[in-house]
């Protein structure tokens, strides 16, 4: 069954999501929040009856509410809406009384309402929660730090009525100028916005790289272990010139064999014989 604590909206989109099928009298999604009109008509932001407060949590911003103007009735309220029409629980802002009313109606009356005098600031946040056997009105600054103001017995039909119940978060006025209401971040207090769009991309002729920062640090290594150091090998290179000495020695005696060979013998008769022999 859908908790009343799952319902969560930002108002961010810039259109009110299926979830507010119910809102009535021209209320928009504008500027980030419900804008809800304050005239003499009967405006709401209201989701379908097909939620459950029984054992939820629901909270609200309130940034914005009527001026009460020359009305006599001019007020915003979120109300948690029974099957049952007047049968509700939640809160009334009266622009004209200047107080905040935390109600449990039936047939649209409580005789036991408590009223305390509103505050734009102390009472910008409102909660409404139920744990099983009571009702706690809640008000907030902040959305953080909560102060309770009314506690009751949870009525029958909140712990009955399953998956049949609305949120409306809603303004009118009998008289006066118009203007609205505005409501914003239902159970969450996250305000930022997720944008869609469609987008032509172009490329571009020419890359330029940035140049990316080094950073260089300095730190101290240990080393576990023994380092063993290796003995250097030196290999030199020179040039050199290579000389060859030899002594020569000439034999006084003996056969000159270096180019012809002389057989010397007496000289044969018949021969002339010239010098050096005789």
């Amino acid at each position: 069954m859908p908790s009343l604590s799952a319902l969560v909206d930002n108002f961010n989109d810039g259109t009110l999501g299926p979830e507010w099928g119910n809102s009535y009298g021209g209320t928009t999604e504008t500027g980030g929040r419900a804008r809800v009109p304050c005239t003499t008509g009967y405006a709401g932001c209201q989701t379908a009856y097909s939620w459950t407060l029984a054992g939820a949590t629901l909270y609200v911003q309130v940034p914005t509410v009527p001026v009460a103007s020359t009305a006599t009735e001019a007020y915003c309220g979120v109300m948690i809406q029974s099957a049952t029409a007047g049968t509700r629980v939640g809160f009334i802002i009266n622009a004209v009384t200047g107080l905040l009313r935390c109600k449990s109606e039936t047939g649209y009356y409580d005789p036991d309402s408590v009223d305390i005098t509103y505050s734009a600031v102390d009472h910008r946040w409102l909660r409404i929660r139920e744990d099983g056997t009571s009702l706690y009105w809640d008000t907030s600054p902040d959305g953080s730090t909560w102060t309770n103001r009314r506690t009751l017995a949870t009525p029958p039909w909140v712990l009955t009525e399953t998956d049949a119940l609305a949120l409306d978060m809603s303004s009118h006025r009998d008289a006066g100028t118009d203007d609205y209401a505005e409501y914003d971040c239902v159970n969450t207090l996250a305000d930022g916005a997720v944008w869609d769009a469609d987008a032509t991309l172009g490329a571009e002729g020419g890359l330029t790289a940035a140049a990316a920062p080094v950073t260089v640090i300095s730190i101290d290594l240990t080393a576990d272990g023994s380092l063993s150091t290796l003995a250097p090998v030196i290999t030199a290179m020179a040039d050199s010139a290579l000389g060859a000495e030899s002594d020569l020695t000439a034999e006084s005696v003996g056969q000159d064999r270096t180019d012809i060979d002389f057989t010397i013998g007496r000289p044969i008769p018949g021969w002339a014989v010239s010098g050096p022999w005789r």
